[in-house]
């Protein structure tokens, strides 16, 4: 009967074994996917920010 020990030391040698098949990213591939990231994440902020901008305006516009 295994116990718990046995269980977790068998879990840990098999996340070993399924690491070692992982294809781990390039260094530039790395680099090109968080420039992406980056990019994206900065149109996106300031294109939320015209839109608050914006809303806030016809809001003050309306209201005033």
């Amino acid at each position: 009967m295994p116990t718990q020990i046995d269980e977790g030391l068998q879990f840990l040698k098999e996340v070993r074994y399924e690491t070692r098949k992982v294809t781990w990213p390039s260094f530039e591939e790395s680099r090109g996917t968080t420039i992406v990231v980056i990019v994206v994440t900065i149109i996106t902020a300031v294109f939320l920010f015209g839109v608050d901008f914006a809303l806030s305006r016809l809001i003050d516009a309306l209201m005033g």
